[in-house]
């Protein structure tokens, strides 16, 4: 995990590791809890519609995973309009679960990707309500603008369609997005392996959040490490400021001093 010089800040409260990681698609929820732990993770994002974190009377994701050891983080995933993410998002708070959400508003069943006029819609509804906002959006500049200037804690842009493990398809955008957000930038969706999550911190990146790329792994509690040590020299090499690019080579041995 990153060290205490370099926080991960988000709505106001720091965390040590800026790997977020789900909890959809494991065998069990034995394995969700090993894989969580090994990833280091602090923030759990779990689908409201897909894993039981309310009932009390059925076997709960809460029992393997403690509230006061993680944030846990309730995800809007399945609704396709703005009425039901937001009407998911007050059910998980009065849950107890706290308030805050990520936000999806999905746009079809095919791609699953955002709704860009109901995200926009669900986010200005849930902030003017309290909540703190992380929504999932395309890798649009202006639509992050838009969702940062009505409020949103940060800004959630796809790498690549939600669970195809492509990596991050526009870097360019990224940039673009990167360069005018004052608030965190979190790789959300699209990831597939460590050296994903290395490039988007490598970019600037603030945090990366992934699931199936750790759930769908042949061993996800290898692969959750994989990814904690790849989001760690990620952004140890941000800081560290990788060196220019160059067309031709350069001796890397100074020349003064050399025999004649």
């Amino acid at each position: 995990m990153q060290g205490p010089k370099d926080p991960f800040v988000l709505a106001g409260k720091e965390y040590h590791s800026r790997l977020i990681v789900g909890t959809g698609k494991y065998k069990d929820f034995a394995e969700t809890k090993r894989a969580i732990e090994v990833s280091g993770a602090d923030i759990v994002t779990v689908a409201v519609r897909r894993v039981n974190i309310t009932d009390p009377n059925q076997e709960n994701l809460l029992d393997y995973i403690d509230p006061k050891q993680y944030t846990i983080l309730p995800n809007t995933a399945g609704c396709y309009n703005a009425a039901d993410a937001v009407r998911t998002c007050r059910l998980a708070r009065e849950a107890g679960v706290g308030n805050m959400v990520k936000l999806e508003v999905i746009g079809d069943d095919k791609t699953l990707f955002p709704d860009i006029p109901g995200t926009l819609e669900a986010a200005k509804t849930l902030v003017d309500d309290g909540f703190i906002v992380l929504p999932y959006i395309h890798d649009d500049p202006i639509s992050c603008q838009k969702l940062e200037d009505m409020g949103c804690a940060a800004v959630m842009p796809l790498a690549a369609p939600i669970g195809s493990g492509l990596g991050i398809r526009n870097p360019y955008n990224i940039r673009i997005i990167l360069e005018h957000s004052s608030v965190p930038v979190i790789v959300d969706a699209g990831v597939g392996t460590a050296s994903d999550a290395a490039v988007a911190l490598e970019m600037g990146c603030d945090a990366v959040l992934m699931n199936t790329a750790i759930a769908a792994a042949k061993d996800p509690i290898l692969m959750a490490d994989a990814m904690r040590q790849g989001v760690e020299a990620g952004r140890k090499a941000y800081l560290a400021g990788r060196m220019g690019k160059k067309l031709y080579a350069t001796a890397s041995s100074p020349l003064d001093g050399m025999i004649a």
